[in-house]
């Protein structure tokens, strides 16, 4: 993941963030996925909610069926649990 600097970080448009108040970068592909990535971890289901549309919309190659709560799913329908 290519390093964002405070100064290339505040020259970025409002567009170039999931959330408002310039929260969770996706101006790239690999910021993209690490803004899944922390949002999964720190966000709120809402918050996930609307990062995974704001990265689907802008990457919509980025596959949203690797997201933990996703997984989960996966993983039991594997083993039969559900």
């Amino acid at each position: 993941m290519a390093d964002l600097t405070a100064k290339s970080r505040n020259a970025l448009p409002d567009s170039a963030f999931a959330l408002a108040g310039r929260r969770y970068p996706i101006e790239n592909a690999s910021h993209a996925r690490n803004a899944l990535a922390r949002v999964s971890q720190n966000g709120t289901p809402e918050e996930q909610d609307q990062v995974r549309s704001a990265v689907h919309r802008r990457y919509p190659e980025i596959d949203q069926g690797t997201q933990p709560e996703n997984r989960k799913r996966v993983v039991a329908a594997m083993i039969g649990k559900k």
